[in-house]
């Protein structure tokens, strides 16, 4: 089971990355606001399954949320900071937009014949308050922070060749933030320290597997001539 979760993870992300890719080829700038929509709202979805890989237990959604990283990274690389706040506020909304119209949905009461669904609903949409809570607040601080080290970094390391500086640098350290904020308002006081401190890890852990290899997808991502994307041109032609 091991083994196959394993390379079924690669393909997962090897699928994912190429999506990414897909999705800034073809629409570029706007590609990437889109992705990052749909990212935020599915990493949420897959957290609440747990699954076995390496000998450790971890939830999924690390590499969808590590995607949207790549896409505020992407966007502050080529079109600058701003684009890059706008993209971080616009995920926010998606993820609180879901988050609040999928709660409230929870609340209908379903017919005989709707039980069932609501109950998987409940388990799929019904996040504790604190796990809510946890996830929003990650997002915006670890979210901005990257914006800012990412625009540091720039001007520190500005040469092209540099670009790994910059996307490493700013990630790592927002995704240890990301993590440590989340655990804490989630889990804190949930768990055992030792527990907490083993979720804290080990999440991380996997974060820094994730950005490492999307490293490589950036820099093809960068290699794109056309910043706004194939279907624009086909559109202005």
């Amino acid at each position: 089971m091991d083994g196959f979760n394993l390379g079924w993870g690669v393909l997962f992300g090897i699928v994912q990355f190429s999506l990414f890719l897909l999705c800034y080829r073809l629409f570029g700038r706007i590609g990437l606001f889109a992705w990052i929509g749909v990212a935020t709202v599915l990493a949420n979805l897959q957290v609440v399954k747990t699954i076995e890989m390496l000998g450790l237990v971890m939830t999924l959604g690390n590499i969808t949320y590590a995607s949207i990283y790549m896409a505020t990274d992407l966007l502050n690389e080529r079109h600058g900071r701003e684009e890059a706040r706008r993209a971080v506020w616009f995920g926010f909304f998606f993820l609180f937009a879901s988050t609040l119209v999928m709660q409230l949905a929870l609340v209908f009461k379903p017919d005989a014949s709707g039980l069932d669904m609501q109950a998987a609903m409940e388990m799929v949409f019904g996040l504790a308050p604190r796990v809510a809570a946890g996830s929003l607040c990650a997002y915006l601080v670890s979210q901005v922070l990257d914006v800012q080290l990412f625009s540091r970094l720039k001007r520190r390391f500005a040469a092209r060749g540099q670009f790994w500086i910059r996307i490493l640098g700013s990630t790592l350290v927002s995704q240890f933030v990301d993590t440590l904020v989340f655990c804490t308002v989630a889990f804190a006081g949930v768990f055992e320290t030792a527990v907490w401190i083993d979720i804290l890890v080990t999440t991380y852990l996997i974060k820094f597997v994730v950005s490492g290899a999307g490293t490589p997808v950036l820099y093809i991502a960068r290699s794109f001539k056309d910043e706004e994307g194939l279907w624009s041109r086909k559109a202005a032609d």
